[in-house]
């Protein structure tokens, strides 16, 4: 199993797929990554087949020239706690954990605030019993 950049990589998939498992790495990105190690390794190769100079060239060019994983997991992380110590109004949106980007939240909006709360119906149904006893 060839490990590029901390992660381990699939060894059945084919590199410009299996490449897309570093946080960083879309398909593009990996395409871009292998063509420019000028045909040293084949997008349609699998990892299985890739020899330690090839994986050692992809390390290499993932190291110099771009940011992946945690280097770039704690520059998002960084941005988004000086949106917050700003006091901004993203910031505002990210501390509450509601959506930021101007979605209405009347409606959906169930994955960023979580499972739906019922207000006033459980409470109306407790008043409610023990004046009949």
């Amino acid at each position: 199993m060839a490990r590029v950049a901390g992660v381990d990589l699939p060894k059945n998939k084919r590199i410009d797929v299996a490449l897309c498992y570093v946080y960083g790495l879309g398909r593009a990105k990996a395409l871009e990554v292998l063509r420019r190690l000028n045909g040293a390794v084949e997008p349609a190769m699998r990892v299985r087949d890739l020899t330690e100079s090839q994986v050692g060239l992809i390390n290499n060019m993932l190291a110099k020239e771009y940011k992946v994983e945690g280097e770039l997991r704690r520059e998002n992380q960084a941005n988004v706690q000086r949106l917050i110590e700003t006091g901004s109004y993203r910031g505002f949106r990210h501390r509450k954990n509601l959506p930021c980007r101007g979605q209405r939240t009347r409606t959906n909006a169930r994955t960023r605030r979580g499972r739906r709360r019922t207000v006033g119906a459980g409470r109306a149904e407790k008043a409610a019993a023990p004046a009949k006893a």
